[in-house]
Order: C-alpha cells, then structure tokens, then sequence
C-alpha cells in the first residue's frame, strides 16, 4: 500500500476526538503518517485531509494543501446539508441514518461523494450510544476510503436538497404539556452537561437529566 501524509481537523471539544484518535492509531498501523489537528492553520500538505465534526470554514487556501480533503456526513446527501443531521433526522422519527462520505469543496456539503452507509438505531440510545455508533462508523468508512482511495470515483450529488439549521441550548426544551414519551426522542439527544433537558414553569427553568440505567 502507498505511503499516505494524513491530516484529521477537528474541533478540539468535540466528541469526536476519541474516535479520532482510533483512526489515526489504524491508519499508523498501516503505514501512514497522520497528523492531528484542531485549527486549520495547523493543516500542512499532504495526501488526504480528513474534516471530522469540524466547524471551521475551510477555504480554498486550506483545500490546496490536500490532494484529496475528506468530510463525513451524517446524512444522505444533498439531502439534510447543514447542522446536527443525526440529530434532526433523530427528532424526526428515524431509526436509520444515512452517512454520506464526499469530497469537501467550498460550498456548503455538495461534493462528490465516494461511499454511503448507515447506522441503525434501536430507538434506545442516549446521546453517548448515539455518538458511539456514529464515531464508529466514520473511522470504519474512512479506513475504508484510504484502502481504496486509489480507485473510488466520485460521483456527483443528484436529488433534493434540503438543509438542516444549527441547534442551540433552547431547542433542548421540554413541553409540560406533552408526555415523557411524546419527547422521549428529544430526551435521548440532549446532553446533559452542555445542553441539557430543561422545562419552564411558574416562572422558573428546572434542569433535567437523564440516564439509561444498566441492571445486571
């Protein structure tokens, strides 16, 4: 296999970083040099960048240090561009979630892409299953993009496109009026740290948090 310089930019409290650090041990262990980084100043050149839950902008500036410059998606694109696709699609009812893996450009999400997958959800996940299974995910397509880079054509993005806005701590607000199991989908994406669950009333905000209990 070709000797490959990797960059992976991501942002540097991101959930991401964990799985982040599994991809960059796989890829040394089949002979590439990868390099870590969470500001894009810190891009150099090199073979292939890998933008994981990265929320810079990255110009053509930076795209030119890479022959080829990686983003993953969790969404099937161009459907669901934008922000917290998992998350939207989550609240939406969705059990599968599609994951776009393309080349990033300087629009917003609309390279071509290389390979498309999916995870599956049983309906029970809390927002650490959630990343889990999503930061697994990526390490696999994206050791699977490098073995194969060679050879994947990219193809371009063909149906509607549709966007995803950005959340915020009060999207995590609950309904007093709605039963735990009308916002149980909500419940499961909320973080209860950074933003977490919360409801109003009487004029006060109560915090809640919620945890899947584990019994032997």
């Amino acid at each position: 296999m070709t000797h490959l310089l990797i960059n992976i930019l991501t942002n540097k409290n991101s959930w991401m970083n964990q799985y982040n650090e599994c991809l960059k041990n796989c890829l040394e262990a089949l002979g590439h040099e990868v390099k870590c980084v969470f500001h894009k100043k810190d891009l150099s050149q090199c073979d292939i960048s890998f933008f994981l839950s990265c929320f810079e902008i990255i110009n053509k500036t930076y795209l030119k240090l890479s022959k080829h410059n990686i983003v993953v998606h969790a969404s099937n694109l161009p459907m669901g561009k934008g922000w917290s696709p998992m998350t939207w699609q989550i609240l939406e009812g969705k059990n599968r979630i599609p994951i776009t893996l393309f080349e990033a450009c300087e629009s917003v999400d609309a390279g071509k892409y290389y390979i498309k997958d999916e995870i599956v959800l049983n309906g029970s996940e809390l927002i650490d299953e959630l990343h889990e299974k999503l930061g697994l995910k990526i390490v696999n397509m994206c050791l699977n993009y490098v073995q194969n880079f060679l050879t994947l054509k990219g193809k371009e993005q063909s149906g509607v496109e549709t966007f995803y806005q950005r959340r915020n701590p009060e999207d995590s607000k609950l309904d007093i009026n709605k039963t735990i199991k009308e916002q149980f989908n909500l419940l499961r994406i909320v973080d209860n740290n950074y933003y977490p669950a919360f409801f109003e009333y009487n004029g006060y905000r109560y915090k809640i948090q919620i945890n899947k209990v584990i019994e032997d």
